[in-house]
């Protein structure tokens, strides 16, 4: 298959944003946001939460008028072998239709084969093979969608004996080959990391920051194995120092690119996620400052 070359007009949108920091729509979070409408420049949610109308529904159409969105997909499994399953493109697109978006994303992962949906993003090989495969399917979803998305890198806990190339490397080939953007997730490059024993701010370093149209900022937790204690990617916890930190890096080689702070699980206050947003604020502005100076 030709891989089809897109403008990448939703991360290009992204620059008009009053607030170059929003967070994660949450259900326990709906009520608070409406009534106190907090200065937070968008919000993000998974489309597959809203498939079904009701409640959720409800409450999207009602923050919209206030806030822009951002659409993060979880379930297109666009490392899928079996091709990408267009029932579920055309659920997210009715959801396009009425919400406006202005970026779409999902994950260089596979979650679906066949019959079975798995709740969970699967880690892929990191081969010449793959790359095809993610390249085709991406690809398809653009062609559908008649705009570029945005792909995330993910977190992983095993890597595969035959690995042909380093992660960065495949993401920047698929930005280049299919002219997808990419998520990049500063938790999950930490989380790996730490699990696989290389340097974040290498990986960073190494990334094409012209095709990087969104970050993520998330908490991890520790898993002690007794010789060894890895990283578990659990979105349950404060951005801990050490992400701030690559953060601050990811700026300086990046530049000011939209951020996202989630939290997905012992949901707490919204207050605690707007205080995580304000500190992402300040970084960015500090590192204006510091890139203007």
């Amino acid at each position: 298959m030709t891989h089809s070359r897109h403008i990448n007009t939703n991360h290009q949108g992204s620059a008009s944003l009053p607030d170059p920091v929003g967070i994660g729509l949450r259900g326990p979070h709906y009520h608070d946001i409406y009534d106190q409408k907090p200065a937070i420049g968008w919000l993000e949610v998974h489309p597959e939460n809203y498939f079904g109308g009701g409640i959720h529904r409800h409450f999207l159409e009602k923050l919209r008028a206030d806030y822009e969105i951002s659409f993060h997909a979880v379930g297109i499994s666009l490392g899928s072998a079996h091709g990408i399953d267009q029932n579920h493109l055309q659920k997210i697109k009715e959801l396009i239709d009425i919400f406006s978006p202005f970026q779409l994303s999902d994950h260089a992962s596979w979650s679906a084969s066949g019959n079975a949906h798995l709740n969970d993003l699967l880690p892929l090989p990191y081969t010449h093979e793959t790359l095809n495969l993610l390249c085709d399917n991406i690809s398809r979803v653009q062609d559908f969608f008649k705009r570029s998305i945005l792909v995330e890198n993910p977190s992983t806990y095993m890597a595969y004996a035959d690995n042909d190339m380093e992660e960065y490397d495949l993401m920047n080939a698929l930005a280049a080959q299919t002219g997808c953007g990419i998520l990049l997730d500063c938790n999950n490059i930490f989380v790996q990391a730490h699990n696989h024993g290389f340097d974040p701010f290498h990986y960073i370093s190494n990334i094409n920051a012209a095709a990087v149209g969104e970050l993520h900022l998330a908490g991890h937790s520790e898993r002690d194995l007794g010789a060894r204690t890895i990283l578990i990617d659990t979105h349950s916890k404060p951005v801990k120092q050490d992400v701030w930190d690559l953060y601050r890096h990811a700026l300086e080689h990046l530049g000011h690119i939209p951020t996202l702070i989630e939290w997905d699980a012992d949901i707490p206050p919204l207050q605690t996620l707007l205080d995580e947003a304000d500190k992402a604020r300040i970084i960015m502005q500090q590192s204006i400052i510091k890139q203007s100076a």
